[in-house]
């Protein structure tokens, strides 16, 4: 088995979520005792929030660079960045590095294509739902991608940085993203992204009245595929 190497810590509550998912996968695969060779790299979330919030992206895309060159130095043979809202610098990581960046943006795609679905909601941080980089990738992919009004979206940033990534799962946020993506679905998304991967420790496929593409589980998935040999 190849080694993953992880950026995390974007936050920890996520990348905890991470590591369990590669070892699952890992053992599904293989059997008995077997486990999944990663590395991973903890970045300090306070610090590469505040860069997020002044908009210093490069100086953060500097931090995940430096750490990437870390991890491949440690022996990762390919790159996980386990947040979706920092893949904003996912070409300037994966230009530190010489080892191939697994971007989570074309495994959820390729997920969401294998469904046989087009149209799909997109829930996660207001930039990830507002700007390009994530969208434009997805779109890219030839998916019609749609985000919650402004309100919405206001309310999905609010709980993942106020509450998922403290560790705080609230019933009442729950049902306050049932309504979100009720309103996605009544607009005509055929599925709901997952956007962000706290998310999945709040909204499971119970929640929505379509299909969910949980993007944490996703990565994981396709990391394993891309770490074990082709049977």
């Amino acid at each position: 088995m190849k080694t993953i190497g992880l950026i995390g810590g974007m936050s920890w509550e996520s990348t905890a979520e991470y590591y369990r998912l590669l070892n699952e996968f890992t053992r599904d695969r293989l059997g008995g005792l077997h486990s999944a060779r990663c590395v991973l790299y903890s970045v300090d979330f306070a610090e590469i929030e505040q860069l997020q919030v002044q908009n210093r992206w490069t100086e953060a895309g500097e931090i995940l660079a430096a750490a990437a060159q870390a991890l491949e130095a440690a022996g990762a043979e390919m790159i996980l960045i386990c947040t979706n809202t920092m893949h904003k610098v996912a070409d300037q990581v994966g230009a530190a590095v010489s080892v191939p960046l697994l971007h989570l943006a074309d495994a959820t795609a390729e997920a969401v294509r294998a469904s046989g679905l087009h149209r799909v909601g997109l829930l996660g941080t207001a930039f990830t739902m507002e700007q390009d980089f994530y969208r434009g990738r997805l779109e890219a992919c030839g998916l019609d991608v749609h985000i919650p009004d402004a309100d919405g979206r206001a309310l999905v940033h609010h709980v993942i940085y106020d509450e998922l990534c403290r560790g705080i799962v609230r019933e009442e946020s729950r049902a306050e993203y049932q309504k979100v993506i009720t309103d996605l679905v009544a607009a005509g998304a055929e599925g709901i992204i997952l956007g962000c991967t706290e998310i999945e420790l709040l909204i499971g496929p119970e929640d929505s009245p379509v299909p969910v593409f949980p993007t944490a589980r996703l990565h994981a998935k396709a990391a394993v595929d891309a770490a074990l040999p082709t049977d």
